[in-house]
């Protein structure tokens, strides 16, 4: 190691230069960094990626229910309102999720438990769905990332 100031070579570890007299600190502390903040946007933009495409299997499901086919003619009426409900709840599903991605991008204090109860859905749906609820939990559950999240949202 060696002093900044008049260049004497030091040995082992010193706290001042004997030539000079300068004094060494140690390291400076380094920065807190805004984790939520750093991640919020990506979180964000996932879920309205991933919300918009739930949409659209929900929405061809509910217009394939109503199509008729020559090979649809053995098929009972309840199926017809199978493929409607599963349709429904993928609508219902991804238009909630484009909420909460919406919530989060904006910092609505209201939008960080939509996404962590959406996040825990999601962990059952592989594998975007489990990755994007991992990486939703992972940035918005532990209790530091609340104290940050209330910093920075908008009520």
């Amino acid at each position: 190691m060696f002093c900044d100031r008049c260049g004497a070579n030091l040995q082992g570890p010193v706290s001042f230069c004997p030539h000079c007299g300068r004094q060494f600190t140690g390291a400076p502390p380094l920065p807190v960094g805004n984790r939520v903040n750093g991640h919020l946007r990506n979180v964000a933009i996932l879920w309205l990626v991933y919300s918009a495409l739930r949409v659209l299997p929900g929405l061809f499901l509910n217009s394939f229910s109503n199509w008729d086919f020559p090979f649809a003619g053995d098929v009972p009426y309840f199926v017809r309102g199978i493929v409607r409900t599963v349709g429904g709840i993928f609508i219902a599903t991804g238009v909630i999720g484009v909420i909460a991605g919406w919530g989060l991008y904006e910092r609505r204090s209201w939008a960080r438990i939509l996404a962590i109860v959406l996040a825990f859905l999601n962990l059952l749906h592989p594998p975007l769905g489990t990755a994007i609820g991992i990486y939703t939990l992972w940035v918005l559950l532990p209790a530091a990332s609340e104290a940050e999240y209330q910093r920075i949202a908008r009520t």
